[in-house]
């Protein structure tokens, strides 16, 4: 039986894969930093939710990461957790394939 370990490091190989999967990575940090502020200010959905003008299930939507909130939600969601939106953009890494069509 293979390991959930082994599994990764073979499919990582594959850039189709790694490409899919920092996407969903950072999908899932999103929605992590989101339940975290939430938390943090020691507040329900439907506490964030009144807060932010609109319902419990839309706050649960947020959190679930199926949907793809916009900048203003964000800020709105801030706002209602006392924290603040922070981006950083880090440089990606270059693949194999990307690094010879780059001629590097």
């Amino acid at each position: 039986m293979i390991t959930l370990e082994e599994l990764k490091n073979r499919l990582s190989r594959n850039p189709r894969f790694l490409k899919e999967y920092e996407q969903a990575d950072a999908e899932y940090s999103l929605v992590e930093s989101l339940i975290g502020a939430r938390r943090s200010a020691d507040l329900t959905q439907a506490q964030v939710a009144e807060r932010m003008g609109t319902t419990q299930s839309a706050v649960a939507r947020l959190e679930s990461g199926l949907v793809s909130p916009s900048f203003t939600t964000l800020r709105r969601f801030a706002l209602a957790t006392g924290t603040k939106i922070q981006v950083n953009f880090v440089p990606m890494e270059l693949s194999v394939e990307d690094e010879r069509a780059n001629g590097t």
